[in-house]
């Protein structure tokens, strides 16, 4: 399994490429806010790893094994944004909270809570009465 930080790599990547069709290491290290240095480091690792083929100089290709895990990893982040948005967290807060969540959850919870998400989705009422609940606490 990849480390949290190969896992942040893995997703801007993929979703360098799914928006351009590229990722330079420019526009990954201005994504991560890191330095060109510590990308570079990073993709010869998931080479190494077999999640991209890297070529000095002529750029990178995600391998299979590196679009499954990139697509998983996006997936996870938009499934935990839909999550805190239902759930009533503050817009500007939604970002930074998944940032911080993401990679401390088993993929048994996130399983969970897609299950959840899809649960308050097949109904809207329930989203409701969870909106109620939660103004009744807050105003106690």
């Amino acid at each position: 399994m990849p480390t949290p930080s190969m896992e942040d790599y893995l997703e801007r990547i993929y979703k360098l490429i799914d928006e351009k069709g590229y990722a330079r290491v420019s526009d990954i290290a201005e994504g991560l806010e890191v330095h060109p240095s510590s990308v570079t480091k990073m993709i010869q690792k998931l080479d190494k790893d077999s999640y991209l083929i890297y070529e000095k100089y002529r750029g990178l290709v995600l391998t299979n094994k590196g679009k499954k895990m990139g697509k998983r990893l996006v997936d996870r982040h938009q499934l935990l944004e839909n999550f805190l948005t239902i759930i009533g967290v503050q817009d500007e807060n939604i970002y930074t909270d998944v940032e911080g969540i993401e990679h401390h959850l088993s993929w048994d919870s996130i399983t969970c809570i897609e299950t959840l998400v899809e649960y308050f989705r097949r109904d809207s009422s329930r989203q409701d009465e969870l909106k109620a609940i939660h103004a009744e606490m807050e105003s106690d």
